[in-house]
């Protein structure tokens, strides 16, 4: 298991959890070179794994190797499957530099630049959540469609498992009856909502009563590791003072997400997400030249309603509240995933045959996400001196 930071972790683990109690797999761990890497050796540690250093590795000859990123995977001296770690295809190339005049800028994992290197296709196997993937795939890089597999979303399938358990979600996040939830959500990088946190803040502190709104914010793990879990921690301190709950990067969101009334975001994973969910959405910012068409975020950004600074959040919330329809975003939704309900069978099949070993003769099981703590555990400032 090739992890390069806590987001692809935590995709990883729909993996890894399918094969760990097969007595004929050892799973061996190792944590890849990456600019976001802080944060991922105490979080796997959390989940009681230990690791073995890149360059011993890279050294070594392993059956099958598994990998949500691209950094650093072609110096793997074994097959190597790649799985998508987030809500569709959403965020084009950002390194434009490596394209030729006219070459298409393609998601990242649909790109050349992310599946070839030196002219070698690097992935002996690669899994996509929906079947227009594969339709970009072969603009972007036909010779990886021989090796392209579509799987669908864990997350889709475990959020769709969570729906019913919405009371108890908010049961334990502490919401009492009469008060509201509002989740607010965000990707990494300059046109996401945390970059432009400044302007909704105000918002969030001043115009939403504590007696009829929880707040809870939901934060890419990138920006912890990006920035320093203190410094984001220290920044976010006013909001915590306030009752505002941070959300720690480790921490599992699906919870939080179904459970919410309204969702804030940006064209990150966890907006798209929400569409799976009751929640009403409002969205941040303008980002969409950052994202690919078709994705569920472009899908999303052409019908939902807009945050504006200059007027009142509550009355905001209310009105988008009230032009809310249910079904309103079903095309969205079916956008994160072709296969629904189906991600932990064909990913698990796809590996065993990669393998040449047979599958356990049982389905594999999917459970719902798990309660949630309290919001008060992560509503406690900085100056306390207690963590998150």
């Amino acid at each position: 298991m090739v992890v390069h930071t806590v987001t692809f972790a935590q995709r990883l683990r729909e993996v890894f959890e399918l094969l760990e109690t097969d007595l004929r797999i050892q799973l061996v761990f190792t944590v890849a070179p990456h600019a976001f890497g802080n944060g991922l050796t105490e979080f796997l540690q959390g989940l009681g794994i230990a690791t073995v250093p890149w360059e011993e590795a890279l050294r070594a000859e392993f059956d099958l190797a598994l990998a949500a990123g691209s950094r650093g995977v072609h110096e793997l001296r074994t097959p190597v499957v790649r799985i998508s770690h987030g809500a569709g295809q959403i965020k084009l190339l950002t390194d434009v530099s490596t394209l030729a005049p006219g070459e298409r800028r393609s998601p990242g994992m649909l790109s050349r630049q992310h599946l070839m290197h030196e002219g070698r296709l690097v992935p002996a196997a690669i899994v996509y959540a929906h079947d227009r993937d594969l339709k970009e795939l072969g603009l972007s890089c036909p010779e990886a469609l021989a090796v392209a597999h579509v799987a669908g979303d864990p997350c889709v399938d475990r959020i769709t498992a969570g729906r019913p358990r919405r009371a108890s979600y908010r049961r334990a996040l502490g919401i009492e009856d009469g008060q509201r939830l509002v989740v607010v959500t965000s990707t990494w990088g300059p046109t996401s909502t945390f970059e432009r946190i400044d302007s909704l803040l105000p918002q969030l502190l001043s115009q939403l009563p504590r007696d009829l709104y929880r707040v809870a914010m939901l934060v890419h793990p990138n920006v912890f590791a990006g920035h320093g879990t203190r410094q984001v921690r220290a920044w976010l301190s006013c909001c915590q003072s306030r009752g505002i709950a941070v959300v720690p990067p480790e921490a599992d969101w699906q919870g939080p997400l179904i459970a919410a009334d309204w969702i804030i975001g940006d064209h990150g994973s966890l907006t798209a997400y929400g569409t799976l969910t009751d929640a009403v959405m409002l969205l941040t910012a303008a980002w969409r030249r950052e994202v690919s068409d078709g994705s569920p975020a472009a899908l999303l950004s052409a019908v939902a309603p807009v945050v504006s600074p200059g007027y009142s959040l509550a009355e905001q919330l209310e009105y988008a509240a009230q032009l809310h329809r249910p079904g309103q975003y079903d095309h969205v939704a079916a956008a994160l995933s072709s296969a629904p309900g189906q991600f932990h069978r064909r990913m698990r099949s796809i590996v065993y045959s990669m393998l040449g070993l047979g599958e356990p003769a049982r389905p594999p099981f999917v459970a719902p996400p798990p309660p949630p703590p309290s919001l008060t555990r992560w509503e406690i400032s900085v100056g306390s001196g207690t963590m998150l």
